[in-house]
């Protein structure tokens, strides 16, 4: 088997063991056998264009050719021109299943559906071209160590994808597929790899050793796994699904302290709305005399700038042992019944948030949770979720009256600072409304319920989960003006309103009532996810409001007491199987993987949740950004190399066959053994002959025989093409510059071989170059400036 395609199989096989840590994010996992299939097609046309052979350029654009006529078959030959060439509709098709694989990421849970076609897309083209790369580089190019930055950037994006698990797995099958390819490489490349980080290892005759090889692709592969273990530190989390990961930055152990940053469980809440199936999430057990009161809160929302609400950052604690602390502002008058709930989880629902009945007053529950205790909320720690977990929660049905609310004392003034706060970029349309539709109201409960009937009934508003009203702050006023929307809106809307008449509010994330069991259980589905403002009134504290029409139910102390009553209860469509779709937090598992974020205010997380538009989470780009963004950094430290191995290659090339490349191939291997033996500490002397500034070289670098000889070889030749009448090609001067460069690195310490890899000093002449290119054109300008004034003058 001939190098280059014993290196065409190492990358091919590279690419494909680096893609497998991809294999947990989507099930199944027969992608992968396409993707290796395109991939070597893709290879296989490489191989064939360096047999011809073609020009390096030339190989790799046929490659990229091919490759685009490869994805263009697999996802968009009904738009190609017979099948295989990209047109205008190819383009849009491929457009669109970036922009459909960009909303998958974010709607649904680790594993994803392969019948996702932009996740699909997005898989197997990154592989290809993550392969293209390698190919290019270790094949083409004959470099395979620098192969390893995109090979390391794959794997990253992957590590930072996935929820942990085997992750050490895949490193280790992507790390072994590194080392075989430098393996792969070939003897005469490794060898000289091996002479730069272990100096010349040589047989009792002067020649190299056979295990020199093997020695380098341990030391290449220590340096650039060491870089794979650390860049996914520095990556952004960008687990997904559906109310996935809270992003707790908890402290370890059990004791008090720590802080939580959560992240904002609305992401992709419209697109969870619209699902075909309402897969159970929840069963719940409850002694609750009326469970169309039954909300389970998962997290609140009381950070609003203006374009999105997000939970602040908040102090955990413990999980009190025994009973809750009361609730912040419920006050001993107020009718309370303590209800006992027992709920399951799904075994593929791994929420790091509890769903729990609220105010709770005490959970039994295994495993390492948290205490947050503004929002009475538990968090899981370290890796803590729910997947398939049974607990039990107490908590109070807490009944206050519509003249408890209607009495209630001013809230106390740092609760009335932090959850009135409004940004200045809110526009004025929303307090104005306020104000216009709570005209004539008594008192601040009165102002609420006005409100949430305006929303819910008198106001004309509908609920629609597939309407599209922007985002931001301006996604508010567009939400008055067109009243049409889902839960987000109308809680986010309420919310801000309330605030905007100085009444403190806040958003909760949680689940809608779900449907009553013939075994008297309560089966909570995907579609009951929902969000509701939450009102704070003195004495009674943080009251649930229901103004989104058709979802949920409207609480017993908004409603007139008059059985003639005009205010209809609100249907919940959990309870009829045609009613319209309510979003649910899930994860994923196996089976189906669900959507795990909920967008704009339902249920879901992220980060962030923008003013709810459906176009939540990360797209396509954001990813590609980072990924290059990744392999950025990396490659910006290891320039000065990635500059060395080059422009070695390009001087050590295959030139000088004939006597008119005689004088640049002998010039340029003589400027790359003064810059090796530079590297290695020996500055050149531009002032010396080249026999001197051999001499030189061979004294300070404390040459051996073999070394010396073969650096006096390279000098007569360069005197030989400098003096002679007629110049003639001098054989063999790349072994005998590599012979050198050995000898030299057996001379110096092991820091140094490594400098002389990793920072060679000979790179300065990049920045030397860049100045005389400066120098050229500042030159040229003043040149010019003589014209430009004398044209200046005749003209005048």
């Amino acid at each position: 088997m001939s190098g280059r395609i014993r290196l065409t199989l190492g990358a091919w096989a590279a690419t494909l063991m680096a893609a497998c840590a991809l294999l947990p994010l989507v099930e199944p996992a027969t992608w992968i056998v396409q993707a290796a299939f395109l991939l070597a097609v893709q290879a296989g046309v490489g191989a064939a264009a360096r047999r011809v052979p073609l020009a390096r350029p030339l190989t790799v654009a046929a490659q990229a050719v091919v490759t685009v006529l490869l994805l263009t078959f697999v996802f968009a030959r009904e738009q190609a021109f017979a099948g295989l060439v990209p047109g205008p509709d190819a383009l849009d098709r491929f457009g669109l299943l970036l922009r459909q694989g960009g909303e998958d990421i974010a709607r649904y849970a680790i594993p994803a559906p392969l019948e996702s076609d932009g996740i699909r897309l997005m898989l197997i083209g990154g592989v290809l071209i993550i392969g293209l790369l390698v190919d290019t580089l270790a094949v083409t190019f004959r470099s395979a160590a620098p192969a390893g930055l995109p090979l390391l950037a794959l794997y990253s994006v992957a590590a930072g994808l996935s929820d942990g698990g085997t992750d050490w797995l895949w490193f280790l099958v992507a790390a072994a597929g590194y080392l075989m390819l430098l393996l792969a490489e070939g003897r005469d490349r490794l060898s000289q790899w091996g002479r730069v980080f272990g100096g010349a290892s040589r047989t009792a005759g002067g020649e190299p050793s056979g295990a020199a090889p093997v020695r380098t692709g341990r030391r290449i592969g220590v340096v650039a796994l060491g870089i794979a273990l650390v860049v996914p530190l520095g990556l952004p989390a960008m687990n997904g699904g559906l109310l996935d990961s809270v992003g707790a930055g908890a402290g370890g152990g059990t004791g008090s302290g720590g802080t939580i940053s959560a992240v904002n469980p609305l992401v992709s809440l419209r697109d969870n709305l619209n699902v075909d199936e309402d897969r159970q999430v929840l069963s719940v057990t409850t002694k609750m005399a009326d469970v169309s009161d039954l909300y389970l809160r998962i997290v609140s929302l009381d950070d609003f700038d203006g374009t999105t609400w997000k939970p602040s950052r908040r102090s955990i604690t413990a999980v009190p042992d025994g009973s809750f602390p009361t609730p912040i502002g419920l006050g001993p008058e107020v009718k309370r019944t303590e209800v006992d709930t027992t709920i399951t989880a799904a075994g593929w629902y791994a929420q790091d948030w509890l769903p729990m009945p609220y105010p709770p007053s005490g959970v039994t529950i295994r495993g390492n949770w948290r205490y947050e205790p503004l929002g009475m909320t538990l968090v899981g720690d370290h890796g803590q979720n729910t997947r398939g977990l049974t607990y039990q929660v107490k908590s109070l049905d807490v009944q206050p009256t519509a003249e408890q609310l209607a009495s209630a004392a001013p809230p106390p003034a740092a609760i009335e600072r932090d959850f009135t706060k409004l940004p200045d970029s809110l526009p004025p349309v929303v307090a104005r409304t306020a104000r216009q539709v709570t005209a004539g109201a008594a008192n601040p409960y009165d102002q609420a319920v006005k409100l949430q009937d305006w929303f819910a009934v008198t106001g004309g508003f509908e609920y629609d989960t597939r309407v599209q009203v922007g985002s931001g702050s301006e996604g508010i006023a567009r939400f008055l003006k067109d009243k049409q929307g889902f839960c987000v809106h109308f809680s986010f809307t309420m919310a801000a309103m309330a605030r905007s008449l100085g009444i403190p509010a806040r958003v909760a994330v949680g689940f809608a009532p779900g449907s009553p069991q013939a075994d008297g259980s309560v089966s909570v589905g995907l579609r009951d996810a929902h969000a509701w403002p939450e009102l704070y009134f003195e004495g009674v504290g943080w009251t649930r409001f229901e103004p989104t029409p058709n979802r949920g139910s409207l609480p017993p102390y908004t409603l007139p007491e008059s059985p003639g009553s005009s205010v209809p209860d609100v249907a919940r469509p959990s309870q009829t199987t045609s009613a319209a779709p309510s979003a649910a937090p899930s994860t994923s598992d196996s089976c189906t993987p669900e959507q795990k974020k909920l967008d704009g205010g339902c249920a879901s997380e992220s980060p962030q949740a923008v003013l709810p538009t459906g176009d939540d989470g990360p797209k396509w780009y954001a990813i590609l950004a980072w990924a290059l963004a990744g392999l950025a950094v990396l490659a910006l430290p290891l320039a000065p190399m990635l500059w060395r191995l080059r422009t070695r290659a390009v001087r050590l090339g295959a030139h000088g066959r004939s006597d008119a490349d005689a004088v640049p191939h002998t010039l340029a291997v003589w400027q790359e053994l003064t810059d090796t033996a530079w590297d290695f500490g020996i500055a050149p002397d531009e002032s010396q002959t080249p026999r001197k500034a051999a001499a030189r070289i061979v004294r300070l670098g404390s040459l051996d025989a073999t070394a010396a000889a073969s650096v006096h070889r390279v000098a007569n030749a360069v005197e030989q093409v400098l003096y002679a009448p007629r110049p003639r090609p001098t054989p063999g001067l790349t072994e005998d510059v590599r012979r050198a460069a050995a000898g030299l690195s057996a001379g110096v310490g092991r820091g140094t071989r490594l400098r002389a890899v990793l920072v060679p000093r000979s790179t300065v002449r990049v920045v030397w170059a860049m100045s005389a290119w400066w120098s050229g054109v500042r030159e040229r300008a003043l040149a010019l400036r003589p014209t430009w004034r004398k044209a200046s003058g005749q003209q005048g």
